[in-house]
């Protein structure tokens, strides 16, 4: 754009006034003083206003940096706190850990879950005892499952693992309190990922979401969204879930007790 075009552009739209007006007094009074049009007072005071003019110009530029500083900063922080780009398949179950003992909406799905049973026990424990809701979900170990499970997990003539591992976490949960406000169903199938979900209804929910491996060596990527920073993708997962809870079996008395029933 050529020099008067961009003038009149600038003119028009309110844009770099104070630029325009610093030039227009800085030549104004050039020109008076080549000519000796006007005492030296009179062209001392112009020049110094003509300098406070460039000074309040330039903190334009400055504030505009400090607050670019600043949206980096905060760009950062929510990166670090699991925002997509930082640490997001960390793993890291620390802020779920950290609600799991004030939650009263419990829900868990997984493919037998035995080690994260062990690792909650004491907290859903608790959690029960104060009136909270525990749903869990697991593979059937008395079907085709656990083979499904074992050809996935690529030790395809080892589905016995799974199904003790399934029945182990049974007979952890059989011998919790409060029985009528847990409640354990069985996949017919294996889910695509494992989850738990702390008050998934509430503003301030949290679903904490894990990828399914093949004995992949090294931790398991996952992630931990929340309600109110992630509210479409935690409605998602809840919405898998309760898909899940929907075509899993309840559990029977042969199933929390089965050498009673052979």
């Amino acid at each position: 754009m050529r020099p008067l075009a961009r003038l009149r552009a600038d003119l028009a739209t309110g844009k770099n006034l104070e630029i325009y007006l610093t030039a227009a007094i800085a030549l104004v009074v050039g020109v008076l003083g080549v000519f000796d049009l006007v005492d030296a007072k009179v062209v001392g005071a112009a020049t110094l206003a003509t300098l406070a003019l460039v000074a309040v110009n330039a903190l334009g530029p400055r504030h505009q940096v400090a607050d670019l500083e600043k949206r980096v900063a905060e760009l950062s922080r929510l990166l670090e706190a699991g925002m997509p780009g930082g640490d997001f398949l960390s793993g890291d179950t620390k802020e779920f850990d950290a609600r799991i003992s004030r939650s009263l909406d419990l829900r868990f799905a997984g493919v037998t879950l035995n080690r994260t049973m062990r690792s909650y026990v004491n907290d859903l424990r608790k959690a029960l005892e104060r009136g909270a809701s525990v749903k869990v979900l697991l593979i059937d170990p008395a079907g085709p499952v656990p083979e499904e499970a074992a050809r996935r997990s690529t030790i395809p003539d080892q589905p016995d693992v799974f199904e003790h591992r399934v029945r182990s976490t049974l007979y952890l949960l059989r011998d919790l309190p409060v029985r009528e406000r847990l409640e354990v169903r069985l996949l017919p199938f294996v889910p695509a990922f494992m989850m738990f979900a702390l008050d998934a209804g509430d503003e301030d929910g949290l679903v904490h979401v894990e990828l399914g491996g093949h004995r992949s060596p090294g931790p398991t990527p996952g992630f931990t969204l929340s309600n109110r920073r992630d509210h479409q993708w935690c409605r998602y997962f809840v919405a898998e879930f309760d898909r899940l809870w929907e075509v899993a079996r309840e559990v029977t008395d042969t199933d929390w007790y089965p050498a009673r029933h052979p």
